[in-house]
This record gives C-alpha cells, structure tokens and sequence, in this order.
C-alpha cells in the first residue's frame, strides 16, 4: 500500500467486482455493498470534518509504520476526534504506531523515548490465536478434524478473509487451513452474536456487540449492532482474561472477536485484528461517533503517558 496516494486508488474494479490492493479482499457490487458505501461514506463526511479541525487544534502527533492507514481503519478517525495529526517522521510523534495490515510481518524495532503501539505484534494467524487463547484460558479452540467427531470450522490463516465453513469431522484437513470447534454462539433459531472487544493502549474499555443471521455466520454483514460496555456481556473475571490474551499477543491496539458458547457459557477469542476497521456499518450513526469519541479520549491519554 502507498501511502503517498489517494485513498480510494486502494480499490479496483473489474467485472462486477471491487478488489482492495492490500488485502486481495474482493467485494461484489450488488445493492447491499452499495447501502454499505453510502453508511460508511456519511461517517467518513464527520471523520473528514474532524480531521480538517485537528488542524487548528493541539492534539498527539502519531506517526504510523511501515504504512499510514487509510480512513476506514479505525484509528485514523480515532486520532483526528483527538485532535491529533499524522506526521512522517517518528522522532516528532508522540506515539508511533507499528501498521501493516498483513497477517504475519517481519516488525520492526520500537523507537526509544515516546509511546508505541503493536510493535510486538507481527503474528495474528489463527494458529498463533488458537495456541495463545488455550494458554491464557485453559481450555482449548483448537480441533482436530482428523480425529474428533463433532462439526468444526474450517478457516484460512488469512486475517479478515471471513471463508469460515463448517465441515463434519471426521476428516483430513486441507493444507493451508486452520481447525476451530464450532462455537454454538446462538441467541435464538435465526441469529448468532459475537462480540468484538476493542484494544486500546492494551486494555478493553467497550464493544460491539453484533447480531447476523446464523446461515451468514462468518459473513462480515451485521442485522444488528450495538456500542455495548463489558460488564454488560462479560462475567466477572473474563475482561481481565482477555486483557490478558491480548498482552500474551503483544496487542496494544486492535479488536478480539468473542463468541459465547450457549452449551458451555465459556467465551473463546476466535480472531484478533491489529488493523481493525470500525465501527461496524450496521452501528447507528450516534454511536459510530460516540465510540470514536471514547477512543479519541483514549489516545490522548496514551500521549500524555
């Protein structure tokens, strides 16, 4: 991705098809993914309205590597509600951030003397999920497809791909692929909920929750959304949990996907993205800017240390 160019070069066209550069996500145009542009893009009017005000303002300096994010990653409308701006060299930062949307990277070393995000997380494939998440709960999210006999989820590496399926075990597993227990995260005969927890300076201080339809169940198109606080759907005892998977992941800044398990009651952390694009659409427009707002608090205080 370069970052000298406009932002909306990161996509093309073809055949019916929008493809992102970056990531080689590809997105059918068809009426649903426009209602998606037109929510996104009265969000996107306010983050621009914010950014053009950080420029009167004194707000933290950050300073992003290798790559500047794009506006639709959540922390560059976070960073401009804060009243912040992006500079290019890291030695004017107040916080410099490690950003390379790739599911595994080589990292770089922290600079010295200022705050720094995520420079220690250069590994998010599933496999580094699954063992971290069974280390910090005790419990495991791994399956075996070639020994168990229960349906699992059968996943890429890929970070953000959404190409979960469910396959009955047993049987033998495809190279490439990952194996999860199929989480039974369902609220009723039609829907499934999860609940993606946002990381920020390393702790978890909101969500959202999210509703679907559970025949779209690894979909990333939400019926329902709602800015939801922890104690609100978290148990005593899990939010530090969490917090403290997402330390073992050396995740300061990002999003875990929680599922609760209706069988067991158990929470499982079955993604974790360090360039996380948020809010989801499906959240009202109120809430889009609340929860940028409570983020842009947020990094204003991991400036001032």
């Amino acid at each position: 991705m370069n970052s000298s160019t406009l932002w909306w070069t990161d996509w093309q066209y073809r055949d019916g098809i929008v493809s992102v550069r970056s990531t080689g996500q590809k997105l059918p145009v068809k009426g649903k993914f426009l209602w998606v542009c037109f929510n996104w893009f009265v969000y996107y009017l306010c983050m621009e309205a914010w950014r053009t005000a950080s420029i009167a303002r004194k707000g933290p300096r950050v300073a992003f590597l290798p790559h500047r994010p794009r506006p639709w990653y959540f922390i560059w409308p976070a960073l401009h509600a804060a009243g912040g701006r992006i500079v290019s060299d890291p030695e004017h930062a107040d916080i410099v951030v490690y950003f390379e949307d790739a599911t595994r990277a080589d990292g770089r070393v922290a600079p010295t003397g200022r705050a720094t995000l995520n420079f220690g997380c250069t590994d998010v494939t599933k496999t580094r999920v699954n063992t971290v998440f069974e280390q910090v709960f005790g419990y495991p999210l791994r399956a075996d497809p070639e020994t168990g006999t229960d349906p699992v989820v059968e996943k890429s590496e890929i970070n953000g791909a959404h190409d979960g399926r469910v396959r009955n075990a047993p049987f033998t597993p495809v190279a490439g692929s990952v194996y999860q227990r199929l989480i039974d995260n369902r609220i009723d005969a039609d829907r499934v909920e999860d609940f993606r927890c946002l990381v920020i300076g390393g702790k978890i201080p909101f969500g959202f929750l999210k509703r679907r339809p559970v025949e779209r169940r690894f979909m990333n198109f939400n019926c329902e959304v709602k800015l939801t606080e922890t104690d609100d759907w978290l148990l005593p005892g899990e939010l530090e949990k969490l917090e403290t998977f997402a330390s073992s992941m050396n995740l300061d800044w990002g999003a875990l996907d929680v599922l609760r398990d209706r069988n067991d009651g158990r929470i499982y952390v079955v993604d974790v993205n360090k360039t996380n694009i948020d809010p989801p659409i499906a959240l009202s427009l109120r809430d889009k800017l609340s929860a940028t707002r409570r983020a842009a608090k947020l990094i204003r205080a991991i400036a001032d240390g």
